[in-house]
């Protein structure tokens, strides 16, 4: 395997939605449109390929001096457990900077893999859900 990581590729749509169904990531994967703004509107997004192939990216937002909110980490089922999704976080820290905190909020099937790649669990966290996937 021989991949190649970017950051803020021209990543198309169609080949992200695909990445997330394939993930297993819970994503409007069927409004291209909306996935599309999701795209434009990240400020750091860090991609993975294998060739052509699009198989794991990290969708941010930073101010790059004091916070950076993952709000996506997905990676193809068949490149899962070979450290693709720790190395996109990595990169993502490095983007930052030290001086900035980097979170995320986890799906529940995947509270065991963050601390297990470094996070801390946090309890002062608040959110307004979303009203519509």
């Amino acid at each position: 395997m021989n991949l190649i990581y970017e950051i803020n590729a021209d990543l198309q749509p169609e080949d992200v939605a695909e990445l997330f169904r394939d993930s297993g990531l819970r994503r409007p994967v069927d409004d291209l449109e909306r996935i599309g703004r999701m795209l434009a509107n990240a400020n750091l997004t860090i991609s993975a390929r294998d060739g052509a192939r699009l198989v794991g990216i990290a969708r941010a937002l930073t101010d790059f001096g004091w916070c950076c909110y993952v709000s996506d980490l997905a990676v193809a089922r068949d490149y899962q457990k070979q450290g693709i999704g720790k190395d996109l976080l990595a990169r993502v820290s490095a983007a930052v900077g030290e001086e900035t905190a980097v979170l995320l909020l986890s799906a529940p099937e995947a509270h065991a893999y963050y601390p297990h790649i470094g996070f801390q669990k946090i309890e002062n966290g608040w959110i307004i859900p979303r009203k519509r996937l």
